[in-house]
């Protein structure tokens, strides 16, 4: 079935309970208020600071822009762009390109406007959802990619280049449009995040779509019940996709636009969050202000909260074992997965196997998993790529058929670039992306292995290893490491804690900077080595003591 009939079967059958709600922390400081009194109050921005939809409110919203885009002409299998920050109408647009029998292309919201018309015109866009954050961007090029018919605006005061979406979804039926789309039709299409070169367009059927749905709710056991916090950015596979799990169970979601510690604990208390889906950083920055007196959990009511887990990057154990520490009750699940994949969960640790934290897990609901050598042959012991199968693996790149057979075979295997390895009893554990191996010596360093040693320290907040080009060793591994704010560490203080690591892995360089993340999570290792693989860094590197290398 198409992931559509799962929205018309909760419009039918739970049609006044909440499916939505949006709290804008940006509107603040408005005395004597609750609150759920901020929804009568209207903010600069023009929208109110929490919003809400039912699930027949959803689904309305959802039919209207579907009949507005066959009012404009689209034909089954054409692309709509959304180019959105988290809101409460991005799923009901997003559905609304559904249910018209469109194919669906999120844009990540940092995207320049360059990469806003390439992502256009590899995708072949005909029309473009955009929110008031990018009318700059998108005026620059609107006019440039050749094919795109119609700019819809999400918003007030509409750009004169741009149709006003609530204007003219108003005057549209709010009755379900007769496309017959099948579990093979094409769907969506999401771009790669980027973080190992210019992004591709992964296409992935209504079947990649419901399977993801039916993972997420079997991992978590999500019930009418829970409400999911989604904080992560819609566009990306990761915070859909956990969505998909309230879809598929009927249940709340809270869309919260804003990342701080405070603001997360505070709706998880208020909205009563039952589950909770964070990013490495997030989870430090929660303990974090815990620790330091930021936020007193006792005075905020916490009870209900059942689940945190985690995804998109390797997560450091010592990070777990802390928030085990402060939330005892919470279960915890690791998730992993990639766009190609529909996301998270062809591999995940599961809520009973705790225990096992550190480990990416075991094969999802309904996925297969292999590791295989450099000739794609399955291996049981050692270090290798990590392969998957399943019902969620992408149909292909879009318009890029060399790429998709480099990572996809005629079996449906997937070789996600991932090096991995398992243990004794079948938990596979994460070693590095392949591209990010380092070669020192022609020894094989693996950054997440440092990274994570490294995080161990109470002093480090964030850490990336990367190889920085050698004369003598090809490459050496460099830490760029981020202190926390009241903390203090030196480079001999690195040195010294390394030293319980084998000498090939120690650190030959540490650099004390930011480390750049990408709104999923990921660390931007392109951008780390463009800033110090440069001429001047080579040079510094080639001024080392090479006896301190041996």
């Amino acid at each position: 079935m198409p992931i559509t009939e799962l929205l018309t079967r909760n419009a039918t059958y739970f049609k006044d309970d909440i499916a939505l709600v949006e709290i804008n922390p940006e509107v603040q400081n408005i005395p004597h208020v609750t609150w759920r009194e901020f929804s009568l109050i209207e903010s600069d921005r023009g929208g109110a600071f929490r919003k809400q939809l039912t699930w027949g409110e959803f689904d309305v919203e959802a039919n209207r822009f579907a009949n507005l885009l066959l009012s404009r002409g689209i034909k089954k299998g054409e692309k709509v762009a959304i180019l959105l920050m988290n809101c409460i109408e991005w799923l009901p647009i997003y559905f609304g390109i559904l249910k018209a029998g469109a194919v669906a292309v999120p844009l990540n919201f940092r995207y320049t406007a360059d990469e806003i018309k390439y992502c256009l015109e590899q995708s072949d866009s005909d029309f473009l959802v955009f929110g008031p954050e990018f009318i700059g961007r998108v005026e620059e090029i609107h006019d440039r990619v050749q094919r795109l018919r119609d700019c819809f605006y999400v918003g007030d005061s509409t750009p004169t280049f741009a149709d006003n979406y609530e204007k003219m979804i108003s005057y549209c039926s709010s009755h379900a449009p007769s496309i017959y789309i099948s579990d093979d039709d094409d769907g969506a299409i999401y771009f790669s995040s980027g973080t190992t070169g210019f992004p591709k367009a992964i296409l992935h059927a209504h079947r990649s779509l419901v399977h993801s749905a039916e993972v997420e709710q079997a991992h978590h056991h999500q019930s009418r019940d829970d409400i999911f916090l989604c904080i992560p950015p819609l566009y990306h596979t990761g915070a859909k996709m956990h969505w998909f799990g309230s879809l598929h169970s009927a249940s709340k979601a809270v869309l919260l636009r804003g990342v701080s510690p405070e603001w997360i604990i505070r709706t998880v208390s208020e909205e009563r969050c039952t589950i909770v889906w964070l990013l490495v950083p997030w989870a430090q920055d929660i303990l974090d202000a815990i620790d330091s007196g930021k936020i007193d959990i006792d005075s905020y009511e916490l009870s209900q909260w059942r689940l945190m887990h985690i995804g998109a990057q390797p997560v450091p154990p010592t990070l777990i074992k802390r928030w085990k520490a402060v939330f005892p009750h919470h279960d915890y699940d690791t998730n992993y997965g990639l766009s190609e994949s529909i996301g998270p969960g062809c591999v995940h640790l599961g809520i009973e196997n705790t225990h096992k934290v550190g480990a990416i897990g075991i094969a999802g609901h309904n996925w297969e998993v292999r590791i295989v050598d450099e000739n794609r042959n399955t291996i049981t012991d050692g270090v290798g790529e990590l392969a998957v199968k399943g019902p969620g693996v992408m149909k292909c790149y879009y318009k890029d058929t060399k790429a998709t057979d480099e990572v996809l075979d005629n079996e449906g295997w997937l070789y996600t670039g991932d090096m991995a390895e398992r243990d004794s009893d079948g938990f596979i554990y994460l070693v590095d992306r392949k591209k990010d191996v380092i070669i020192t010596g022609g020894e094989n360093i693996y950054p997440v292995q440092i990274e994570d040693f490294i995080r161990s320290n109470n002093a480090v907040k964030d850490v990336a290893v990367i190889g920085l080009p050698d004369h003598r060793l090809g490459e050496i591994a460099a830490a760029i490491i981020e202190v926390k704010e009241d903390a203090e560490l030196s480079e001999q203080d690195v040195n010294d804690f390394c030293m319980d690591l084998p000498r090939y892995k120690r650190p030959r360089k540490v650099i004390f900077a930011k480390v750049p993340r990408n709104p999923t999570g990921k660390i931007e290792k392109p951008v780390l080595r463009k800033i110090y693989c440069g001429e001047s860094v080579v040079a510094q590197q080639n001024e080392i003591d090479m006896n301190e290398l041996k």
